[in-house]
C-alpha cells in the first residue's frame, strides 16, 4: 500500500540515537552508529522521532511500504512494559494522579474564559480570518487544556488559539498552517503539548510551517506532562 513513512539520510545522521529512542514503537535501530527504520510496519508515519532529530535527518515520504501494524506494536509494547495498552501508542497507557479528592475544596470564583475566537479547531479556522492580523498564535494539543489547571490564564489569554489532535484526525497540519503564517502577520508562536510521544506531530507541523512559510517569527515549545506539571 502506498502511505507515508519516515526517511532517513544517513548522511546527515550523527549517530546519537535521539530518534530511536523516541520512536515508541520500535520501528527505528542503531545500525553501525547510524539510525536506521528497521521495521517499516512499526512505523505509523505520525513522526515522533522528527523533533527529536538534532541534524534534521529524518523527513516523512510518501510511498510504498507495508501497513502499519498496531496489533504487533501493541505485543511489543506490552512485553517492553509489562502493561496491557489499549493500542500501540504509549500515551494510551492508563494512569491515576492523588488530587486529594477527600479534601473538601473551597468554592471557586467564577474564572472568566480568555478565548479570543472562534472556531478554534486547526481543521476549521478559516485561512484568512481577520483575528490573525498581529496575532500572538497558540497552537495546543487537545489535551493539554484538561491535564494544566490555569491553561485559560498562563497560554490562551492574549493569544488567538488554535487546538488540534494529529493522533485523532489523523492528518498532517503543516498545509494549514502554513497557509496561516504565509499568508497572515503573525507575531509569535507557542506552542503547547503534551508529553506522549504522539503530540510529536503537532510539533513536527508547527515547525515544517514556519519553515515553509518562509518568515522568521519568534516560536517555542512547552511540553505539559500527564499530571499536568509543564516538563522543565
Amino acid at each position: 500500500m502506498k502511505r507515508k513513512i519516515i526517511k532517513i539520510d544517513e548522511d546527515k545522521c550523527n549517530g546519537c540515537g535521539a530518534c530511536a529512542a523516541a520512536c515508541h514503537e520500535g520501528a527505528i535501530e542503531m545500525v553501525n552508529g547510524k539510525a536506521r527504520l528497521t521495521r517499516e510496519d512499526y512505523c505509523d508515519g505520525l513522526g515522533d522521532c522528527l523533533p527529536a532529530c538534532p541534524t534534521n535527518a529524518i523527513t516523512f515520504e510518501e510511498r510504498e511500504a507495508p501497513a502499519y501494524n498496531e496489533e504487533a506494536v501493541r505485543q511489543v509494547n506490552m512485553q517492553k512494559h509489562g502493561v496491557k495498552l489499549p493500542c500501540g501508542c504509549p500515551g494510551t497507557n492508563m494512569k491515576t494522579f492523588n488530587r486529594n479528592v477527600n479534601i473538601p475544596a473551597a468554592k471557586p470564583a467564577t474564572v472568566q474564559s480568555q478565548l479570543q475566537q472562534w472556531p478554534c479547531q486547526i481543521k476549521l479556522v478559516p485561512v484568512n480570518a481577520p483575528y490573525f492580523d498581529g496575532a500572538n498564535l497558540l497552537i495546543a494539543a487537545d489535551c493539554t487544556a484538561y491535564a494544566y489547571g490555569n491553561f485559560h490564564n498562563d497560554f490562551i489569554r492574549n493569544h488567538i488559539t488554535l487546538i488540534g489532535c494529529p493522533k485523532l484526525d489523523s492528518v498532517d497540519y503543516t498545509e494549514k498552517l502554513t497557509a496561516i503564517i504565509k499568508n497572515n502577520n503573525i507575531k509569535s508562536v507557542k506552542v503547547v503539548r503534551m508529553e506522549v510521544p504522539c503530540c510529536g506531530g503537532i510539533e513536527h507541523a508547527v515547525k515544517n510551517a514556519l519553515m515553509v512559510s518562509g518568515k522568521f517569527i519568534p516560536w517555542q515549545v512547552i511540553t505539559v506532562t500527564t499530571d499536568g506539571k509543564i516538563l522543565e
